[in-house]
């Protein structure tokens, strides 16, 4: 590979038209008049959790059939290598995000902590917090814990995941009945163009009960090996929704 050249080559290569092209030009237009977006950003990781299983990029990489979102939880810790004695602590939600997070990063070489600021974290969900609400609520006929009630916000997990690897960069959370992969893509995009953020974790993390899904990216302005994808709606919706959690 000569000095300049991309080693991101294909149908989602710089130059090719795809739906992030129309939603730059349309819904944000006054926003674009005072910022220049980035011309390409890229996917350089990407973790899958749903149903008993994890994909990292497109191999899966732990299967485990496990009655309870719990009991997953647990095997999905053991199976990360975690030692952090905080996971236990946490609601359902903050473990969910904490392992996808740590999977995601395993790997990348990426040190996010080293420039704190410069790493934004943007999620969503459909469920908020509803999984420990519930557990509150049904606390309050005796004495609530103020344990779980720290964790009644959707949020928390952010919190969770920038103080185990030292982020302090943009942060943001939606609730949104499925992902809107246009907004969620010209959000990361305006974070870029403000210029703070260079790496940016994103993805849909939700939990209610037994039924638990993790879909998160991390995204930077530049393409580091040749499986990288350009980061658009396209290339996130063939991962959130393809049945073997790959990008084709």
């Amino acid at each position: 590979m000569g000095p300049g050249e991309s080693v991101c080559e294909g149908p989602y290569a710089p130059g090719k038209e795809t739906g992030t092209d129309h939603y730059n030009a349309g819904v944000n237009g006054s926003k674009r008049n005072h910022l220049s977006l980035p011309g390409s950003l890229y996917i350089n990781s990407a973790c899958r959790i749903k149903q008993g299983q994890v994909w990292k990029g497109d191999h899966c990489i732990f299967r485990q059939d496990a009655e309870s979102a719990a009991g997953f939880l647990q095997g999905l810790y053991k199976f990360a290598g975690l030692n952090y004695p905080k996971w236990y602590k946490m609601d359902r939600l903050s473990q969910l995000g904490i392992l996808a997070t740590e999977i995601l990063l395993q790997g990348t070489g990426a040190s996010l902590g080293d420039k704190p600021t410069e790493t934004a974290i943007i999620l969503a969900n459909r469920h908020s917090s509803l999984d420990t609400d519930a557990r509150f609520t049904a606390q309050l006929d005796e004495i609530p814990s103020p344990a779980v009630f720290v964790y009644t916000l959707p949020n928390i997990v952010i919190g969770e995941i920038s103080i185990r690897h030292g982020l302090k960069g943009e942060q943001a959370f939606f609730l949104m009945t499925e992902p809107e992969l246009p907004f969620l893509v010209q959000y990361a995009q305006t974070l870029f163009a403000e210029g703070q953020t260079k790496h940016l974790v994103m993805g849909w993390l939700d939990l209610f009960r037994d039924q638990y899904e993790a879909t998160v990216f991390l995204v930077s302005e530049n393409c580091l090996q040749a499986t990288d994808k350009l980061f658009n709606a396209e290339n996130l919706f063939q991962y959130i929704y393809h049945e073997q959690g790959a990008v084709n």
